[in-house]
Parts: structure tokens; sequence; C-alpha cells
């Protein structure tokens, strides 16, 4: 798809399909399984719990946490505001242009005709994620005090997984399946330590 042809932004259900893969991608899904058995096993007095049953519990908020973002962030508000919901490399660009634009990318990007706009996904999805989350998340604090927190550490840390896709590819172009699955964890990691379930 040429993103600068003024009709060949993507229909909505192909943003639904992007939305419904980038969830049961094996790479998310393993990430997702894989933090959540880190964070079982160095916290297992968390409110999660020990064992398979913190584990499962943790897996599950966390996945349901990962649908919820994909559909607000990759769906409905692409779809609204034709946003392009993807990420496009610099590699042509000097250094100092690449690293600008995964800074800015997440709050400032283009329509899927590739003129600039707002990053609403970043911007207005993460108010939309927090207050989904605070209705179903368990054991973790709310108040619009620790719901700022969350949402500042999202967007502070929302440029992480564009310098993976920016640079890993440089440095190991023979391993590119990494990349997604490196992207992922960084991504995990970035939505955990935004004090998310069962911080103090």
């Amino acid at each position: 798809v040429d993103r600068h042809d003024p009709g060949a932004g993507p229909e909505a259900g192909q943003l639904a399909a992007l939305a419904g893969r980038d969830v049961i991608d094996p790479f998310n899904l393993l990430t997702i399984g894989g933090a959540s058995l880190v964070s079982v096993a160095s916290a297992p007095h968390s409110p999660y719990g020990p064992g398979f049953h913190g584990w499962a519990r943790l897996s599950g908020v966390t996945l349901t946490q990962d649908m919820t973002g994909e559909f607000v962030g990759t769906f409905l508000i692409p779809s609204i505001d034709h946003q392009d919901p993807h990420y496009h490399r610099r590699p042509n660009s000097s250094l100092l242009h690449r690293t600008l634009h995964c800074l800015y990318q997440p709050f400032w990007t283009v329509s899927d005709t590739g003129h600039p706009m707002p990053n609403y996904s970043t911007l207005v999805g993460s108010l939309i994620d927090e207050a989904v989350n605070v209705a179903y998340v368990p054991y973790q604090r709310t108040g619009w005090g620790p719901s700022a927190e969350r949402i500042a550490s999202s967007w502070a840390t929302a440029p992480l997984g564009n310098f993976v896709a920016e640079f890993f590819p440089d440095v190991a172009r023979h391993i590119n399946i990494n990349i997604v699955f490196i992207q992922r964890i960084v991504n995990r990691v970035a939505i955990e330590e935004g004090g998310g379930p069962g911080s103090p």
C-alpha cells in the first residue's frame, strides 16, 4: 500500500485484522507468558499468588490489557482519524534524524495518506486504556495520582519499541525474526515498569 496515495489507506477490516494478528502473534504470547513467569517467580507473595495459578492469573490480565491496547490503538482510533498505525523506519537518514524520529513518532505521526498529524493512538489511546484497565485490572492502585503516573510512564517509554525497530535490523539483519520478539519484550517491560498490577 502506498501511504501517499490518497485512496490507499487501510480499511477498518484490515486494521482489525492487524490488531488481531498483533495479539495472537506467537512472540507476543511468548513475551506475555515469559514476563508473567519472571514477575511471579520474583514476587511470589504478590496479590496474584505463587505458582501456576499466579502465573495464569497474571498472564490472563496482561493478555486482556494487550487486547484492549490493540483494539484502541491499532483499530479504533486509526479507523476514526485515518491514522497510519505502523512505524516506518528511516534507514537512509542521518543518525540524528533517525533518533529524533524514534522519539517524536509516538506523539506526531502521519495519516494513512502520508500527511503529518498528532499520534492519537498514543495521546488519546493511553487515556482510554487506563480508563478501561482501572475497571477490571485487580490489585493496582487507583485514583487520579496513580493513573497519571501510569499514563506518564506509558508516554515516556513509548519510543523504546521504535528504537528497537529502527536500529536493531542494522545490527542483526540475518535474525530479523528476533526483532519482533525483542520489541515485544521491551514493550511489555515498559508496561510493567509503568506501575501496572501489583505495583506499590
